[in-house]
């Protein structure tokens, strides 16, 4: 079975470089000065015309977007166990009516919520009538900044927006290409990778 078109690094070192320049956001000018070669516009224009070079920054991006959402989704998940973690999950009450911690059957999902564990032991009297005594106090994430972003994210929550540009203009808008859009979107990704020394794969 073949692999997809743009799966594989390009042999060429420096085309290799440079579409991974122009997945990070990159303007092809910019691209093409950075791997190296001397800065002239029409050169680069047809670099990033070059079909091979296209398949690879599309199969770039493409993978780019599919690591997003995945991040996203694992973000929500997280999300989730603190905003629908409950306090009975790490109780018990007792025959007398106490209520005590109790992490005999807790899973590691509703782990996830717990942002603090506290354990106390003293003495309660004195003497002989002295007792051990144990308390432990859980402290859960806060459930409500989970459930707000969980909200934002699911777009349950409208933000107030101008409707107007400044002092009462008509708000300027710019198209841009579906191919542009990507980039931009991915670039904040991007640049983060780098910054931690990964390249997109």
């Amino acid at each position: 079975m073949s692999a997809p078109p743009g799966s594989k690094t390009l042999g060429n070192a420096k085309h290799e470089r440079f579409a991974q320049a122009v997945v990070s956001g990159r303007s092809f000018n910019e691209a093409y000065a950075e791997v190296g070669y001397v800065l002239n516009p029409s050169h680069a224009r047809r670099l990033g015309a070059n079909p091979t070079v296209k398949e690879r920054v599309a199969w770039l991006l493409e993978k780019a977007a599919e690591k997003a959402v995945i991040s996203a989704s694992r973000v929500l998940e997280e999300l989730a166990k603190i905003g629908f973690a409950n306090i009975a999950d790490f109780t018990k009450v007792m025959p007398n009516g106490d209520l005590v911690t109790d992490f005999s059957k807790i899973t590691p999902d509703e782990l996830a919520a717990v942002a603090e564990i506290t354990v106390e032991e003293y003495k309660d009297g004195r003497g002989f009538g002295a007792r051990d005594v144990k308390r432990t106090k859980v402290k859960l994430n806060d459930k409500r900044a989970a459930l707000v972003d969980i909200g934002k994210h699911l777009g349950m929550f409208k933000d107030l927006v101008e409707h107007t540009g400044k002092d009462g203009a008509p708000i300027e808008v710019h198209e841009i290409s579906d191919e542009e859009a990507a980039r931009r979107m991915l670039f904040v990704i991007a640049k983060a990778r780098k910054q931690r020394g990964q390249t997109i794969q």
